[in-house]
């Protein structure tokens, strides 16, 4: 379950994919992990359920049902990418977005990051949620979108 928020910006739990399915604005998270001016960015597996082999940032998901956004951005950068790093709160984003397949993100975004040194840092993705990962300048990866 994840938190769902009403029109009365009260939070309720809902599966995610009918979150999806339906449109209906939850909360998410979104960790973006820089090396100086590199940012690490993932591209997500082949299998996932959307936007699969796609590029994205370093990682998101969706937080459960009572957890901290804080701890559920700690969990996911863990879970996909194997390693622990102190991450910080910047902003919060709201948007809406057709991903495919008649899913629907809708995501109310508190955005982290973190720094790390990318000739230490150990990378041990787990292939079930990221394909590849690398590091980019802001510029280069413009260029590449």
């Amino acid at each position: 379950m994840i938190p769902t928020i009403a029109a009365d910006r009260s939070l309720f739990p809902i599966e995610k994919m009918e979150a999806h399915r339906l449109g209906l604005l939850h909360q998410a998270v979104s960790v973006f992990v820089f090396s100086g001016s590199e940012m690490l960015i993932q591209r997500r597996a082949e299998g996932k359920y959307h936007s699969g082999n796609q590029w994205a940032n370093t990682c998101c998901t969706h937080p459960r049902w009572g957890e901290a956004l804080q701890d559920a951005a700690a969990r996911r950068l863990s879970e996909e990418l194997g390693f622990e790093l102190i991450l910080h709160p910047a902003n919060v984003i709201t948007y809406r977005a057709e991903v495919g397949g008649g899913l629907i993100e809708h995501e109310q975004v508190q955005i982290f990051y973190g720094s790390a040194d990318k000739d230490r840092l150990r990378v041990a993705a787990d292939p079930d949620e990221v394909k590849e990962t690398r590091w980019m300048e802001r510029g280069a990866l413009e260029a590449e979108i």
